[in-house]
């Protein structure tokens, strides 16, 4: 008979909790030889927060306010991860790239010889036009020079052709 049925208030066990979630942040790599991240390819804004979340401080707050800034530059922004990294685009094809790696948050834009003033690292393996900057802090980013690049960079054609929703 259940204490329900002999008039007996109940007595709850406590409930049991789960063991607390596994940190899902990755092992950022040192340099740009590959993929930034093991994140896996996928187009839309919920895989690029996703990555972004994984990302350990500061890496994860310089590439929020990376993507915070392209939102705000950009009204018709696209978001992708490709290669372990936030791919960003308007219209035809992806302009920029943010990714974190062990000491630093790469942004790369696409066509950036097209842009001026050029910015300064040219990185390994991301194509000969392809150039950008190494952000290790927030305090880093210069937003009235880097929106500036955002818009001039979707003004040149980007690279993956149309993109289907």
């Amino acid at each position: 008979m259940s204490s329900r049925e002999n008039g007996e208030p109940e007595v709850r066990q406590p409930t049991r909790r789960l063991a607390a979630p596994v940190d899902a942040t990755i092992t950022l790599p040192e340099a740009m030889t590959g993929r930034a991240s093991p994140a896996k390819a996928a187009v839309g804004d919920k895989p690029v927060f996703a990555y972004l979340a994984t990302l350990p401080q500061p890496q994860r707050g310089i590439a929020e306010a990376v993507d915070a800034l392209a939102a705000k530059a950009l009204p018709a922004l696209q978001r992708s991860v490709k290669w372990g990294m936030a791919y960003y685009g308007v219209g035809d094809g992806w302009c920029f790239s943010c990714g974190g790696f062990a000491s630093h948050v790469k942004l790369m834009f696409v066509n950036g010889t097209a842009l001026k003033p050029i910015p300064p690292v040219t990185p390994v393996g991301m194509g000969k036009a392809t150039r950008g900057v190494e952000l290790e802090s927030i305090d880093d980013i210069d937003e009235a020079r880097i929106t500036d690049w955002m818009k001039q960079v979707t003004s040149v054609p980007g690279v993956g052709g149309a993109r289907k929703h």
